[in-house]
């Protein structure tokens, strides 16, 4: 049964089938009653109580043999395994300390590649998951992006892949120092969408929308909204300033002219991160 077949049958976004199968969501006590449900339709006898079963247990139910059902499960088991990569003692200790100033939903401005001089929006959520590293979901239009979002010597490396392709984009972030963040300034690393697929950097700043509410159940419902909104950018979301931010004049030409930079740089001299103070007296 494919993923948009049983997101209409439960009447629940395609994007939200894809966090089960993955592992990084579990359904809400709703759906799993109404998921339980559709399965029994097609597998009579099951109950709620098959859930609690090991995988063992659950592939007898299903007639799979359990060895086959191992291999399998080992795909989603990578969730939560964290990244291979040196230096995620640091990064976990980083995390462990800031994780609260970057959790909350976010909207991304950036310029648009295949469509150059226009606008748009991306947005989704940051959280803390169940492995202790930063949770980085976000899409719009059809696309979602999941990975993971990193904190290091001040700066926010990100690193995430479309759920569809599983094709990777990097993006690093100057942090703040303040309590809670409230827009983060950056740049983005990514396979352009066009036919050539062109390898483009461009800039991007992230604006919060909201802060979680601590319930899972609630601030994925939060999210699944947002990725539902139109990811066309107006000029009330992206006022000039802004526009002149992301569309710059870089290379030989601009230095020559006194116009821009040589190259396409996200400098603490004219970032635009931002955060508040713990009490909300201190901006900056």
């Amino acid at each position: 049964m494919s993923r948009g077949r049983l997101a209409a049958d439960l009447g629940v976004d395609k994007s939200l089938v894809g966090r089960w199968a993955s592992g990084a969501v579990t359904p809400s006590a709703h759906n799993l009653e109404n998921l339980t449900r559709l399965v029994a339709s097609r597998r009579p006898g099951f109950t709620m109580l098959d859930w609690d079963r090991d995988l063992e247990g659950l592939a007898t139910v299903f007639g799979v043999e359990p060895t086959t059902a191992a291999a399998l499960a080992l795909p989603s088991t990578s969730v939560y395994d964290g990244l291979p990569l040196p230096g995620m003692d640091l990064v976990r200790m980083m995390t462990a300390r800031r994780a609260a100033t970057y959790e909350g939903f976010w909207r991304s401005i950036r310029p648009s590649i295949a469509m150059p001089g226009e606008i748009f929006h991306d947005y989704g959520m940051i959280r803390r998951g169940p492995d202790g590293l930063l949770k980085f979901k976000m899409g719009g239009s059809g696309l979602l992006f999941e990975g993971w979002l990193l904190p290091v010597e001040g700066q926010l490396f990100a690193i995430l892949f479309d759920t569809v392709g599983q094709t990777p984009i990097f993006l690093i972030f100057n942090g703040v120092a303040l309590h809670k963040a409230m827009q983060l300034d950056g740049l983005i690393l990514a396979a352009a969408l066009n036919a050539a697929r062109t390898p483009s950097a461009y800039p991007v700043v992230l604006e919060r929308l909201g802060d979680l509410t601590g319930d899972e159940e609630i601030d994925d419902e939060r999210c699944a909204e947002l990725l539902r909104l139109d990811t066309v950018a107006t000029e009330e979301t992206a006022p000039p300033a802004m526009r002149q931010h992301l569309i710059r004049d870089i290379g030989p030409g601009a230095v020559a002219a006194g116009t821009g930079e040589l190259f396409l740089l996200s400098s603490w001299a004219n970032s635009l991160s931002k955060g508040l103070s713990s009490g909300g007296h201190l901006k900056g």
